[in-house]
Formats: C-alpha cells, sequence, structure tokens
C-alpha cells in the first residue's frame, strides 16, 4: 500500500528526472578526457611590460585564466601576441591629400595577360618576299606578331612591325631578340613562339596548345634535337620548326641571359638558347608535355600540298622549309581548306547534340529553334515592339530611309537580295539533286526584316522550275526561310583617348546669324565659363565685299564685338578671340583653311553652329569619340520645331526636351564637326591636286564630303542628345553647291514643324476659310 503511494506521488516526476539524467550523460560525453590547462601558462617573473614596468606575479590569476568553449591556444612562449602601439598622426590641413595613382586598364592591375606573342626571325635579303608572306597568312589571325632582323632596307613592309638589331651575327641576333622580349612584353604574354620566315605556321593549332597550357610551367616546346659534338647534355629545340616558351622560363633566364652571352660558344642561333637554358635552368626542350603533343612536317623540295597524303602533314603545327612566297601561299590554302571543314563539322555536332538534347526535354523537339544554334525570334510584349518586315523585290524596297513608299534597289541592298536569292538555289538543288533539278524563273514576293537577337530574317517566294531525270518539268512556287546570324561580337580596339583634351570651338558668323549671337553666348556661358571647362571660344566674323568696305564707318558685327568685351570684363580668366574674314562665298573649307593655318596640328576643333547649345556632356563626347589619325565625328544635332506650329495658341515652353513633338533629329545638316587639325590638314592636302584642276570645288564640298572623299578616317556619324538647337530661319545660300543647298532647303522645311502639327495648322485655316 505504501509502496503504491510512492509510486503515485513519484510518477508525474519521472520524466523530468529521466529528462535531467540523460543531459547530463550527454554532456560528460561531449567533454574531452585529455587533461589541458584553462589558460595561457605563466609568464617568467622577468620579463617586463612593454612600458618598462615589472611583470605580474604567476598564480592562479595568470595560470587558470577562464577559456571561451573550443578557443584555439596560442603557442607556448608566442611573442607575436604582444600589442603595438601605432600613434595617429593627422595629416596637415594645408597638404592635400595623395590620390592613389590607377593604372590605365583595369588587365593591367589585376596581371591580366594575352594569351600568344609569335616573334618571326627574319633577315634583310627575306623580309620583303617570305616576310610579306609569313605576315599575309599569320597576322590577322594572331594578338602580336613582331619581325626581328639584324638590318633592313629603307622601306617597311605595310602593316608589319619590324624590330632591327643593327648587326647580322646570327648569336647577337638571338640574344637581342630574347632581351627585347624580357623588356618589352614579358609582362604582357604568358607564352613566346619564335619561328623562322622560312616556316609555314598554322596559327589556330598553336593558339589552341597554348589554351590548354599551365602559364606556371616552365616549358621549351619543340622538335628535339641533339646538340653538334654531343658535348652537351639534353637536347635543344631546331629553330626551323619553331619552339615555345613559357614566360616563367624567360623570367627565369633573365638573370642569367648576360652570362649565356659571354660564356656559350655556338654556330647556330637556336643551339645556343638550348645551351643557355639547359646550362642555367635545367629545362630541356621536350615534345610532349602532359599529353599535348608538338607537331611538326618536314617539307621535300617539289612537294604539293594537295597532293600530301602523309598523317603527319595533316595534323603539322609548322611546315619547314618553305623555299618561295608561292609555296607559302599554297600551304596556307590548304590548311585553310582543313580548318574550315573541321569547323562545318564542329558545327553540325553541336547541331545534332542540340536537337537530341532538346527532344529529351519538357517540351520535345519545340525546344530547338531554326536554324540549331541560333537565338529564337525576338518575341514582342506589346505592340510596339513588333518587329517590321520590309516587303521587295529583285529591282524595288518598298521601304526607304528617306520615308518614301517605294525606291530603287542599289548598292549593298541590292547585293544582298541577290545573295539569299542565290543561296536559295543553291540549298533547293542541294536538298533535292539528284532526283530532282531546280531552276530560278522570278522571285514573285520577298520579305525580310532585322531581329537584333539573331540577325537578319528573310521569307522568299520563288517561281521556279523543277525538271526530273527524265528531262520533265514543271512550274511551282516554292516559299522559303532563310537567316543571316549574327557573327560573333568583336571589341574592336581603339586608340587611347581621355576627356582632358583642351577644345577649340569655332562658330562662324555672317549677317544674317549676328542677331542669334546673343543667345549662344548666354548658353555657352553658363556652360563652359561657370565650370571652368578646358575649352576655347573663336569667333569668325564673315564679311562680304560690300560689309567688308564699310567695317570703319558701320560695322555689322559690332554688338557682337562688345557683347565678346562685356563678358571677358565678367569673367577676368576668359579670353574669346575672334576673326574677321572677307569672302563672297562663305564655304565651310574656305573658312576653315584660315582658322588651320592660326593653330598647331594637334589642336581639337568644334564647328559649332550659331543655334547650338552647347553642354558639358556634348563637349566630353567631342572628346572621347574624335580620335587623332584615326576618327572624326560629325554629330547630329536635335533641332527644335518652330514654336508658332509645335504650339499653335499655346505658350511655348522655356526649354527645349528631347520629345517627338518639340523637335527631330536633323539628318540633313552637317554643320558642327569635330576633328583635329592634322587630320585636316592631311585631308585637304589630298585634295590639293583636284582643287587646282576645279577651284570650284572649294565651295561645292562641305568638311563632311572632304574627309569622307579625301582621306582614310572612319567618319562616325551619330544622334547626339546633348547638342540641341532651338528653331530659327534658315537662310540657304544659293551660291554654293547644289546638294548643299538642296540638303539646307530640306532641312529648313522639315523643320517647320511634324507632319501631325502641319496637318492640325491647315485644318484650322480650312475651317476659318469655310466660315
Amino acid at each position: 500500500m505504501r509502496l503504491s503511494l510512492v509510486l503515485s506521488v513519484l510518477r508525474p516526476a519521472g520524466p523530468v528526472a529521466i529528462g535531467v539524467s540523460l543531459g547530463f550523460t550527454l554532456s560528460l560525453l561531449s567533454v574531452t578526457w585529455v587533461e589541458e590547462p584553462c589558460g595561457p601558462p605563466p609568464r617568467p617573473a622577468t620579463r617586463p611590460l612593454p612600458d618598462g614596468g615589472p611583470a605580474p606575479p604567476p598564480g592562479p590569476a595568470n595560470g587558470n585564466a577562464a577559456r571561451r568553449p573550443n578557443a584555439v591556444l596560442a603557442a607556448l612562449g608566442a611573442d607575436n601576441w604582444e600589442p603595438r602601439v601605432v600613434p595617429y598622426r593627422p595629416p596637415s590641413p594645408g597638404r592635400a591629400a595623395k590620390k592613389a595613382v590607377r593604372t590605365r586598364y583595369i588587365s593591367t592591375e589585376l596581371g591580366m595577360r594575352q594569351r600568344l606573342f609569335v616573334g618571326v626571325l627574319t633577315s634583310k635579303s627575306t623580309l620583303n618576299t617570305l616576310g610579306v608572306a609569313v605576315n599575309r597568312t599569320l597576322a590577322h589571325r594572331l594578338e602580336r606578331l613582331v619581325y626581328f632582323t639584324g638590318t633592313r632596307g629603307r622601306k617597311v613592309p605595310h602593316g608589319m612591325t619590324v624590330v632591327t638589331h643593327s648587326d647580322e651575327r646570327p648569336i647577337w641576333n638571338m640574344y637581342q631578340t630574347v632581351r627585347y622580349l624580357l623588356d618589352h612584353y614579358v609582362n604582357d604574354f604568358d607564352w613566346f613562339f619564335l619561328v623562322q620566315d622560312d616556316t609555314y605556321t598554322e596559327a589556330h593549332r598553336i593558339s589552341r596548345l597554348v589554351a590548354h597550357l599551365s602559364i606556371d610551367t616552365h616549358l621549351y616546346l619543340g622538335r628535339p634535337e641533339e646538340f653538334i659534338g654531343g658535348d652537351t647534355e639534353g637536347r635543344y629545340c631546331y629553330g626551323g620548326f619553331g619552339y615555345l616558351l613559357s614566360r616563367s622560363l624567360l623570367l627565369l633566364l633573365q638573370q642569367h641571359l648576360e652570362s649565356c652571352r659571354n660564356d656559350i660558344l655556338s654556330a647556330r642561333p637556336d643551339e645556343w638558347l638550348g645551351r643557355c637554358i639547359i646550362d642555367y635552368t635545367g629545362v630541356n626542350c621536350a615534345e610532349e608535355h602532359e599529353g599535348l603533343h608538338y607537331h611538326y612536317f618536314e617539307l621535300g623540295k617539289n612537294a604539293d600540298p594537295e597532293r600530301e597524303t602523309d598523317l603527319r602533314f595533316q595534323s603539322a603545327f609548322t611546315v619547314h622549309p618553305v623555299l618561295d612566297p608561292l609555296q607559302m601561299y599554297r600551304l596556307h590554302k590548304y590548311f585553310a581548306q582543313v580548318e574550315l571543314e573541321r569547323t562545318y563539322q564542329e558545327i553540325q555536332q553541336l547541331q545534332m547534340e542540340i536537337q537530341n538534347a532538346s527532344s529529351l526535354s519538357a517540351d520535345g523537339d519545340h525546344v530547338a529553334t531554326w536554324p540549331i544554334g541560333i537565338p529564337p525570334p525576338f518575341q514582342p510584349k506589346t505592340r510596339f515592339e513588333v518587329l517590321r518586315w520590309d516587303y521587295f523585290t529583285e529591282e524595288q524596297v518598298y521601304a526607304c530611309v528617306d520615308g518614301s513608299p517605294k525606291c530603287e534597289l542599289h548598292g549593298v541592298d541590292l547585293a544582298d537580295v541577290a545573295d539569299v536569292v542565290a543561296t536559295a538555289m543553291e540549298e533547293l538543288n542541294r536538298k533535292y539533286q539528284p532526283v530532282l533539278h531546280v531552276r530560278k524563273q522570278q522571285l514573285v514576293n520577298g520579305y525580310r526584316r532585322f531581329d537584333p537577337t539573331r540577325g537578319m530574317e528573310y521569307t522568299l517566294d520563288l517561281q521556279v522550275e523543277v525538271v526530273t531525270q527524265k528531262g520533265h518539268s514543271h512550274s511551282v512556287t516554292k516559299r522559303v526561310h532563310l537567316v543571316r546570324p549574327l557573327s560573333e561580337v568583336e571589341i574592336i580596339p581603339m586608340p587611347y583617348v581621355t576627356e582632358a583634351s583642351r577644345i577649340n570651338v569655332i562658330l562662324p558668323l555672317t549677317a544674317h546669324d549676328r542677331d542669334y549671337a546673343a543667345r549662344f553666348l548666354e548658353a555657352y556661358a553658363a556652360a563652359a565659363f561657370e565650370s571652368s571647362e578646358n575649352a576655347v571660344l573663336t569667333f569668325l566674323f564673315i564679311y562680304d565685299p560690300f560689309e567688308a568696305q564699310q567695317v570703319t564707318q558701320n560695322d555689322i558685327f559690332a554688338s557682337v564685338k562688345s557683347q565678346i568685351t562685356e563678358y571677358e570684363r565678367k569673367y577676368a580668366d576668359i579670353k574669346i578671340p575672334w576673326i574677321s574674314v572677307k569672302t563672297d562665298a562663305p564655304s565651310q573649307i574656305k573658312v576653315m583653311d584660315i582658322i588651320s593655318k592660326k593653330h598647331p596640328v594637334d589642336t581639337l576643333f568644334f564647328v559649332a553652329g550659331v543655334g547650338t547649345e552647347v553642354t558639358i556632356d556634348f563637349l566630353n563626347r567631342c572628346r572621347m569619340n574624335t580620335i587623332n589619325n584615326w576618327q572624326v565625328f560629325f554629330p547630329i544635332h536635335f533641332q527644335g520645331y518652330n514654336p508658332a506650329i509645335a504650339y499653335h495658341n499655346q505658350v511655348p515652353p522655356t526649354t527645349l526636351d528631347l520629345l517627338r513633338d518639340m523637335g527631330r533629329f536633323d539628318r540633313d545638316v552637317f554643320h558642327e564637326a569635330c576633328f583635329y587639325n592634322a587630320d585636316y590638314m592631311a585631308a585637304r592636302t589630298r585634295m590639293a591636286g583636284d582643287v587646282q584642276e576645279n577651284e570650284d570645288i572649294l565651295e561645292t564640298l562641305d568638311i563632311y564630303d572632304m574627309f569622307i572623299k579625301y582621306s582614310n578616317l572612319h567618319v562616325f556619324r551619330a544622334v547626339e542628345p546633348a547638342l540641341l538647337q532651338r528653331y530659327r530661319h534658315q537662310a540657304c545660300n544659293p551660291r554654293l553647291s547644289e546638294d548643299i543647298y538642296h540638303r539646307c532647303v530640306q532641312s529648313s522645311l522639315e523643320g517647320i514643324g511634324s507632319r501631325s502639327q502641319l496637318a492640325m495648322v491647315l485644318f484650322e485655316q480650312e475651317q476659318g476659310n469655310s466660315t
């Protein structure tokens, strides 16, 4: 009875007791049984503190200090845990903080290098023959190609970088070549390939080889050759088939290069380099590295690349010796065809893999879009994003740049249509031959559109004649679809430019423009004078002969000159020069000839219009888009509509914004231009011969036409949202060329207002006349 009473009392507390016991048990199991101190050992009593005071006495306070669970103990007697006080020194208030110097390119700061450098060892006698052949077959496929020679002629072949060592001794040239690589390119490339000019090199295979090699390997790769005499252990790489050197190996060799030049005697430059590498780095020439083989082929005297059946020839990286440039070109043709066939096979294999993989997806074969491997067509989300199809025939297109409903096909458009039709017929015959032969009769309908995600798409309705093997023929209409895909996007190398260049703003003024000079000065002062922009404004006052005779009694530009004086008085550091010119036909080229002679050749010009509202953003883009000896910039400004038309019976706004109802980008005006004086003078020099035959060409051409016809520079023409012009009545000079006069009239007419605005004004006038 008593036992049952005790159990009834303890039963509710049983689970609690079991839980507490289990918790203690688990905590004991998690504690290590290895005895270890709970704190650092006591310090010696004789060790002073950093401030010179006595050391604390040893005792439990030091020997059994509390330790955080799972903390890592410091090593016994470790001195690196002593604190060190670094005093704070505030910067001087009158001293500017030192700015961090950043590299020009982020790749330099991150230590990124290019993959392959190729150096060609040539001579004075072969530079213009075999050297040129190597350059034509190799230069366009490599990142960097440099030619090394002892001496050369006075004229260097076009498009070749030639380094001359001024000595014909082979060993000296090899030493200077390696020294030049270490001084100029060792920090920019990972691999260095040296080859003779009598060797054909397959650039794609060499590039693929180095792409699979580790950049930290001390590698000397080529065709191994025994040393002459056999007194040196190891083997060197024979120079005729080329050899590959890693950057790390060259850096290892750098400190021993002078010793090699003084101590090693050899008759051959490749053998001398091999002795140097083996003696001071211990690296031998290898033909294979980590399963990657260096393939080469020795060509016979009368060998024909088309008939060569040796497997070593078909897989060779280099072929040697090549006796003449013609043989070099024949080898290049053969290997280019081999690489092209290999590329087509890779494309077909990838297409099959994509198609096989898409069949296993949830949507099946619908995932693989046509053509396989090309991005799918653009899917518009709204009606404003629908891409337009343009209709065309073999002679005409029904969508013109100028807005006309129909225009003739010419130039690249005509060649594009002819190429598409020919490709369609070729593909039809490839599909149906030899059962059927297809002959084109005519193009019934043609449609094309540009899809920015994949390229140009075509849909053709072709009327063709189908001929069977027995000679029976029948005319049918066949619809075909074609795509001209966008190729791989490439980054075009451009010269380095900055936004620190000074711009000389040139403003030509005639008698018709003088009333708008005040507004130009006001806008320019707010943009450039207030911010101390690195720009110089120069006025060019253009007088006709009658106005020039009365300049002392009645100067038509007197008010403008007084305004210039006021701005110079307001801004003490600003000087606004002006030049007076007398001419009866103020053409751009005649005016610019005067300006060009008064400035250095490295001057950056911006020829502005009196209605131009110059902004800092545009001046920076003028600097960035204009590259000396490379590119000139002709911006397309945004022209405001006539306020009386655009804001009929309304109050016009005070600012001009980029809105469709406020204006348009005027493509008919080429007055604004950014270019360097050196580029202008070069184009003007080429133009001098035609000017002697016909002096009227100075009035019939403007600066844009001159750069197009008489220079090889890139002429960059693009819309410029930061270059605005308010509406003003533009007087077109009929004495200029017919083309310039027509563009001026067209610009004036289209700048009045949009079609809808003009229609609304005409509608209101008709309603007023009817009432």
